[in-house]
């Protein structure tokens, strides 16, 4: 079989092209002694009047070592959708490569292949949400760039088959990006134990979930340093703010509150689990290791507005590919699952 080559990979343009070189890029140093006149910037102090790290060195140094990975082979993004946007613009020509995605799953996948002017091939998940892997390499092309796994998948909430994942690896020359986002609800291991055996693995993470973060916007990329060279060379410099980073830092170093945090979701997901079925008007409750549980109902849209009048939001997954009548409801507060039940109990 042929190796996984990332320089055939990589677009020509990128290749070409030199990076953005900040201020900050030019000089780094701890000396707090030292007068910079060097980056524009407003020297009247504010706490914030400095442009932030464009390395975030500190938020990768703790990651490294809780993750068990070199900070090499770390990327921060704005978010998970940038550090995937990154990923299309790096390795995808417009208008000629194709990328693989398995609906139902995340939507930006999509999204960011129509931006990018990337041809998008479904392939479509099996009844029980696991991976078609024959039909997926059939799919494959020459100018098939990546594959997207999204494990614990979007929004069905169940974690995608290891086998069928490391078949994908072996079998597939191209990328392939695993959505990590609900791993810390998972029992399933990450794949980051296994990023120094696959070149041409990319995992992506984010502290918006099991962390609490979601409004600081914080995406992280795993690969290898080869992988995450060229990202870094395409990414905007100051991409991630200072407060961002302070607060990231900030909650990385609170590792008893996640613990406690994703045991509280978990069991509150058992619960549901365990309640849901006896409702008559529910159908399925289907499988899941994420925070949140995709049931089937006998009218989506009814139920839907129904719970909609007693104040609770939930999401509407019934235009979704193999999600006919099915509603997504995210794991909430005590008080808020006791709510939840009352009201569903009483449609």
């Amino acid at each position: 079989m042929e190796e996984f080559n990332l320089e055939k990979m990589i677009r020509a343009n990128v290749k070409a092209m030199k990076s953005y070189s900040s201020a900050r890029d030019e000089f780094t140093s701890t000396n707090q002694n030292l007068v910079f006149l060097d980056a524009n910037e407003n020297p009247f102090e504010t706490g914030m009047n400095r442009y932030p790290d464009t390395k975030q060195i500190s938020l990768k140094q703790i990651l490294a070592k809780q993750k068990n990975v070199l900070a090499s082979s770390i990327l921060i993004g704005n978010g998970s959708d940038e550090v995937l946007d990154l990923i299309f613009r790096a390795f995808c020509e417009p208008n000629v490569d194709s990328i693989i995605t398995l609906p139902p799953t995340y939507g930006m996948y999509g999204v960011l292949a129509q931006l990018n002017a990337v041809e998008n091939r479904e392939v479509l998940l099996t009844a029980d949400f696991q991976l078609d892997v024959e039909e997926i390499l059939k799919q494959v092309t020459n100018t098939t760039k990546i594959i997207f796994l999204c494990s614990p998948n979007n929004p069905t909430g169940n974690s995608l088959q290891t086998v069928s994942i490391e078949k994908i690896l072996n079998e597939f020359q191209g990328l392939v990006v695993i959505d990590e986002a609900y791993i810390d609800f998972a029992t399933q291991e990450s794949w980051l134990t296994q990023l120094e055996n696959y070149p041409n693995l990319i995992i992506t993470q984010t502290l918006s979930k099991a962390y609490g973060l979601a409004g600081i916007r914080i995406g992280i990329a795993y690969a290898s340093p080869e992988i995450i060279q060229v990202l870094t060379k395409i990414k905007p410099p100051y991409n991630v703010n200072s407060l961002s980073q302070t607060q990231a830092i900030l909650s990385l170093n609170e590792s008893n509150k996640l613990k406690e945090e994703v045991a509280a979701l978990t069991s509150l997901r058992t619960l549901l689990q365990k309640e849901l079925p006896k409702l008559s008007y529910i159908e399925k409750v289907f499988p899941t290791d994420a925070n949140f549980i995709l049931i089937r109902v006998d009218d989506a849209n009814v139920r839907y507005q129904q719970l909609l009048s007693q104040g609770i939001v939930v999401r509407n997954r019934t235009n979704d590919l193999l999600c006919k009548n099915c509603l997504r409801i995210t794991i909430g507060t005590p008080e808020e699952t006791d709510k939840l039940l009352t009201i569903l109990k009483e449609l």
